[in-house]
């Protein structure tokens, strides 16, 4: 068995929330046990409930956190010449044509998140093994693929995330900061649960969400109430 370090001993004194409540009243049990040093994430975790659908159930799609995550996101913008400049004051940490796909085929991604013009989907078909494995192929449906450079890499940088359920039906994100006022952690974490919600088949029935969590980089994890749908 592995042996539990000194640190996650001593969390375990601390005041916890007592079984499954509300967000906004386990958020301030959630930030006495996170003690780490830095400014810790707040991470969440949703199980959907796949069994009760005639249909396989799979969730991929993107959310705008009013009060964004506090994480900083380096973007890189493949498009064409005559757009290069729209890349730049867009505020795109990269920017480029065919010398971008040129570093990209070389393994050379130095960036969190990739976004095309649709005019450059075609020359990138042949990377899809390179991007697609770490999920930074470009995609309409999550809106990387756009014309409209700079509204997406302004969404980007302010707090659009992404929520994908695995085969399991898990999904995972994260909301914030440990140094985010409780309001806005609760606002970030209700509106990710309602994004989940609307993607409730019509013909499903029961509780869409079985479970939610909440926890931070280094704390112990909550147990969250979701209103029943």
């Amino acid at each position: 068995m592995k042996k539990k370090s000194k640190r996650y001993n001593e969390l375990l004194k601390l005041p916890r929330f007592k079984g499954q409540g509300i967000v906004s009243d386990i958020i301030p049990f959630l930030k006495k046990t996170s003690t780490a040093k830095f400014d810790e994430s707040i991470d969440v975790s949703f199980q959907i409930n796949k069994k009760n659908s005639k249909t396989d159930i799979g969730i991929r799609t993107v959310v705008n956190l009013p009060n964004g995550t506090g994480k900083k996101v380096k973007i890189a913008v493949l498009c064409e010449d005559a757009k290069s400049d729209e890349a730049k004051s867009s505020g795109a940490d990269i920017y480029g044509s065919e010398d971008l796909i040129e570093k990209i085929s070389k393994g050379e991604m130095d960036f969190d998140k990739l976004v095309a013009t649709a005019p450059m989907m075609v020359k990138i078909s042949k990377l899809g093994k390179i991007l697609g494995p770490k999920g930074l192929m470009p995609n309409p449906k999550l809106g990387t693929v756009t014309n409209d450079i700079k509204s997406t890499v302004n969404s980007l940088k302010t707090g659009q995330v992404e929520i994908k359920s695995d085969k399991d039906g898990n999904i995972a994100t994260s909301i914030g900061k440990k140094s985010f006022s409780d309001e806005k952690l609760k606002e970030n974490f209700e509106v990710i649960a309602e994004a989940i919600l609307k993607e409730k088949p019509n013909n499903f029935k029961g509780n869409f969400i079985l479970s939610s969590f909440i926890t931070s980089s280094m704390g112990l994890s909550h147990k969250v109430k979701v209103k029943v749908i």
